[in-house]
């Protein structure tokens, strides 16, 4: 039986699968996933993103204190960090697409380890003050900026192949199950976010070149439970080691990766990211996709420039610590909020909930930072209202994974296997396109005064994605609220709202055929 793709977003809330108990309740039937498989995950997937944020803001205290009084040699860093996930993530995309799922995720590992290990010795041979040679310094400095693109490349190949991949099949199309692996994934995520940092950040205000030290010794040391921890998972679960692509696709494959070795050089790889991104942006989970990523062109998350800004104020840094530890905990209840959210009212309507929670947030917050004269009180009206749309985006963020996944419903994957990786690694290439716009920001309006410009934009960032996002529930759901004019009251029956109504029965038809048939 064929089935229409929006007819099936359409049916989002229709009870499938299951039976149903003596109450009348729905009954999953799917397998839940065990708690070994699940366990070997979650600590794969720790030491995986504690590794990866201790480094990341690790290296911004270890070249704060090789460079002082300069942000020159930060600036280089994280633009060639940041440029090589944007230009390098749709390739890293279709080799997560093509190639075995436990050799791209180990090697992501082994990568990942080894540059950051490399890292860390030219980290320590910089802050020991053995060099003295000008020269020497910065060849350095390109060294770690290489190194930290390889870092970056495998750092969204684990996260790609892991979370978008491997969470999916893990599943076995238990909307449940994906739901619950999403959200403790995220708390995971957040828990690094807040913890990473904090850790290290502790021992470089003892010593540079100890916190260089702990760095390096807790990477290579966590190499070996994470690589073991992965492969066990993969064995576990007979359905990670099923193939993406079936033989034809594969011919496919191979077919257009010969046709590409007739064009060399930047030619190709621009008709090769060309295709890609056109798959992406005509892809029907483009614009959540799209919207989410649209989210990190934002000043507004207690990052460095957010806290220059605070300290510039009149905070000090005891408040603006328990602030960015306020903010974290809103994020990590909303990994609970979310879930309960959709599971009530499916994940399309719990976004737009959310998003929409983010903006009346963010707008209360910049409405009271652009009218306050106080400058503590404008500050800390951003503060507030930036903690409360935490809530919102992150909840957002749960919800459009879900859709960009492929249990939105349960019969229809709107990524498919075969795909999935090029499009999480171009909606990767999208998020960091973004926050580079948003340093950039900062870059023209560098000044604390000028911090109202920045803010500005993060807001307007922010109504777009809503806008976005609401015209994508309008297309699926062919409305936005649930009103009496839906229902025929002379004949009590349900109209159907929307151009897609036609469908939407015929579905419906089939599917009640396809039942009969069955049983």
């Amino acid at each position: 039986m064929t089935r229409s793709p929006s007819t099936a977003r359409e049916l989002e809330e229709a009870p499938l699968l299951g039976g149903t108990d003596d109450n009348g309740s729905q009954t999953s039937t799917l397998p839940e996933v065990s708690f070994g498989i699940k366990q070997r995950l979650y600590v794969s997937h720790f030491l995986s993103t504690w590794n990866s944020r201790v480094f990341e803001f690790g290296a911004v205290l270890y070249l704060a204190a090789v460079f002082p009084n300069t942000l020159l040699p930060m600036s280089v860093y994280a633009f060639t960090r940041g440029a090589a996930a944007i230009l390098l993530s749709p390739a890293v995309g279709r080799y997560i697409d093509m190639g075995n799922r436990l050799q791209v995720v180990r090697l992501s590992i082994v990568l990942q380890r080894l540059a950051v290990a490399a890292s860390c010795v030219t980290f320590w041979f910089l802050a020991s003050g053995w060099h003295r040679s000008r020269g020497l310094t910065w060849g350095l400095l390109a060294v770690l900026a290489l190194l930290a693109c390889i870092e970056k490349l495998t750092s969204v190949t684990n996260l790609v192949s892991v979370e978008k991949d491997w969470v999916v099949v893990i599943a076995k199309k238990n909307e449940t199950a994906l739901r619950e692996l999403n959200a403790q994934m995220r708390r995971i995520d957040l828990i690094c976010k807040l913890g990473g940092p904090f850790f290290i950040s502790m021992i470089a205000g003892i010593s540079t070149e100890i916190a260089i030290i702990v760095n390096f010794g807790m990477n290579v040391a966590s190499i070996v439970v994470e690589y073991f921890a992965i492969a066990r998972v993969y064995k576990i679960v007979p359905t990670l080691q099923d193939p993406k692509q079936q033989a034809g696709d594969r011919r496919a494959s191979a077919e257009q990766a010969q046709s590409m070795t007739k064009w060399s050089g930047i030619k190709g790889a621009f008709l090769g990211y060309a295709r890609d991104m056109s798959k992406y942006c005509h892809h029907r989970a483009f614009l959540p996709s799209f919207s989410g990523a649209i989210l990190y062109f934002t000043v507004l998350n207690f990052a460095g420039r957010m806290v220059t800004y605070l300290l510039a104020s009149g905070y000090n840094s005891f408040h603006v610590g328990a602030a960015r530890t306020l903010s974290v905990v809103f994020e990590i209840a909303a990994t609970w909020t979310a879930p309960l959210s959709m599971s009530k009212v499916g994940p399309i309507r719990a976004g737009i909930w959310s998003v929409n929670l983010q903006l009346f947030c963010l707008a209360g917050a910049a409405g009271l930072f652009w009218g306050a004269q106080d400058p503590i009180i404008a500050a800390t009206g951003l503060v507030v209202g930036t903690i409360l749309s935490r809530v919102g985006l992150r909840g957002f963020d749960l919800c459009a994974q879900i859709i960009v996944q492929e249990l939105t419903c349960f019969w229809y994957q709107e990524v498919e296997a075969e795909s999935r990786g090029s499009f999480s690694a171009l909606e990767a290439s999208w998020q960091n396109f973004f926050e580079m716009c948003s340093y950039s920001s900062t870059i023209i309006f560098f000044r604390p005064e000028q911090f109202q410009w920045p803010v500005l934009m993060s807001c307007i960032a922010v109504f777009m994605a809503a806008v976005l996002y609401t015209y994508f529930v309008r297309s699926r759901r062919g409305h936005l609220l649930h009103v009496s004019a839906c229902i025929d009251r002379k004949n009590n029956k349900r109209r159907l709202p929307g151009p897609e109504s036609e469908r939407l029965l015929q579905g419906r038809s089939e599917l009640s055929a396809s039942v009969e048939a069955a049983v």
